[in-house]
């Protein structure tokens, strides 16, 4: 499904030269569910906001369905972005003047989806994340974890072909956290792909594969097995 060949992102820091990516080599297969693990500044956000469009490599290629999008302008980047990927962020990033219905509505308008369309899927979407009773009310007047559902079910709005989440329970209790894996768990069973960037090795034994990045490179990737979920969910 993604193939990224090469990547690179380099930043300037005055006149010194940082690698956040180097030359990286990454594929994702439909239906995985992948976690990216690494020490802060390791490339983990950047390489999912590669992943998702929202930045540009320095260098490399990245091919979509092999389809090479890496030159693409930012308006063809923008519909792909919006057809393609879904995007759960730790701040949840819902818009406060919305109630959840509407916030789940957004990327449905930008797909330009009639309205009463639009009404039907994002009520749909609720219900899938068990929030249909909360339609009305508004970002503040939800707890994190109900937030973060809305979240997920405006990320859902467009059918994507990949989720991408950045840290998406670090702003939530641990019971929180543990539902909310269990409904991104339910829906990779369901056959959503799924990329996950996590410090939390508890969080990262949901997936079920492990990317380990350090110093802009993959220093491992490997299945994640049934031992190992068990032993970092109990905290061995």
């Amino acid at each position: 499904m993604i193939n990224l060949r090469g990547i690179c992102k380099q930043y300037y820091m005055g006149a010194v030269e940082i690698n956040a990516l180097d030359y990286i080599d990454l594929s994702i297969e439909r239906g995985e569910f992948i976690t990216i693990m690494g020490p802060s500044g390791s490339g983990k956000s950047t390489l999912l906001n590669i992943l998702g469009v929202l930045d540009q490599p320095t260098d490399g290629t990245y091919l979509l369905e092999d389809v090479d999008i890496t030159n693409l302008s930012d308006r063809e980047l923008a519909r792909i972005r919006n057809r393609h990927f879904g995007f759960i962020f730790q701040s949840y990033n819902l818009f406060p003047e919305l109630n959840a219905l509407e916030n789940v509505m957004v990327p449905l308008a930008y797909a330009r989806r009639p309205k009463s369309e639009r009404i039907k899927r994002a009520k749909e979407l609720l219900d899938l994340v068990a929030m249909s009773h909360r339609l009305k009310h508004f970002p503040n007047q939800l707890s994190g974890g109900e937030q973060q559902r809305v979240a997920i079910a405006r990320a859902l709005a467009n059918q994507p072909t990949l989720l991408l989440a950045d840290e998406p329970t670090g702003n939530l209790a641990s019971d929180q956290s543990e539902e909310i894996m269990q409904l991104l768990c339910e829906l990779n069973q369901q056959g959503t792909t799924i990329v996950i960037v996590t410090h939390d090795p508890h969080i990262s034994s949901f997936g079920k594969r492990l990317v380990r990045l350090q110093d802009g490179k993959i220093i491992s990737d490997a299945p994640i097995t049934h031992q190992e979920q068990a032993q970092r969910r109990s905290g061995v």
